[in-house]
């Protein structure tokens, strides 16, 4: 059974930093190809992108409202992947969730992941 735990959210002031993490059990990144991801949901709206990154680090993608602020990077031999938020602003509050797939490509849409963790909560006052 894959599970993905994320750990890391808390209440942060605006222009402060965060770094969420991301254990998977069940799901083994080295020696498969396996795509992960971090998206978010703010209180009444709909789940979106963050960032993806692929199985071997090698290409990375963020939605344009986190561009250059946040960074997505994985341990394969830990099974983990993280997202370092820095220069966070009110807007950024939500729930945060990692999510994971078999695949080579990075992947943008919910529909592509297969895995999903329960979500941690960041909120960011102002």
């Amino acid at each position: 059974q894959v599970q993905l735990g994320e750990s890391g959210g808390g209440l942060v002031q605006a222009g402060d930093s965060l770094r969420l993490s991301c254990a998977a059990s069940g799901l083994t990144f080295v020696g498969y190809f396996v795509t992960a991801g971090w998206f978010r949901q703010a209180p009444g709206k709909e789940r979106e992108f963050v960032a993806t990154i692929t199985w071997n680090g090698g290409s990375t993608y963020y939605a344009d409202s986190v561009k250059g602020r946040f960074t997505i990077s994985r341990d394969n031999a830990k099974n983990s992947v993280f997202l370092q938020m820095t220069s966070l602003k009110s807007e950024d509050t939500a729930v945060y969730y990692c999510a994971a797939s078999y695949g080579r490509s990075g992947y943008r849409q919910l529909q592509d992941y297969s895995y999903w963790g329960q979500g941690t909560q960041v909120t960011v006052s102002s």
